[in-house]
């Protein structure tokens, strides 16, 4: 299961997928600076802005990428 919105926050490390990956499913990995994703759960994963400026959908939160 993706995680919710409420696990989600400024500063929590994710590993997201951006929207030119999904195919192949390929990995960001950065530092949430905002949420996007009004919600509380999105079927594809919240949307969120990286520090990097980079957007994409949370896959994984930091400390659950086994």
């Amino acid at each position: 299961m993706k995680p919710t919105r409420k696990d989600i926050g400024p500063g929590t490390r994710v590993a997201i997928v951006q929207k030119q990956d999904q195919r192949s499913g390929r990995l960001t990995y950065g530092t949430v600076a905002d949420i996007l994703t009004k919600s509380p759960m999105h079927p594809h994963g919240i949307k969120v802005r990286l520090e990097t400026g980079e957007v994409g959908r949370v896959q994984k939160i930091e400390d659950s990428l086994a």
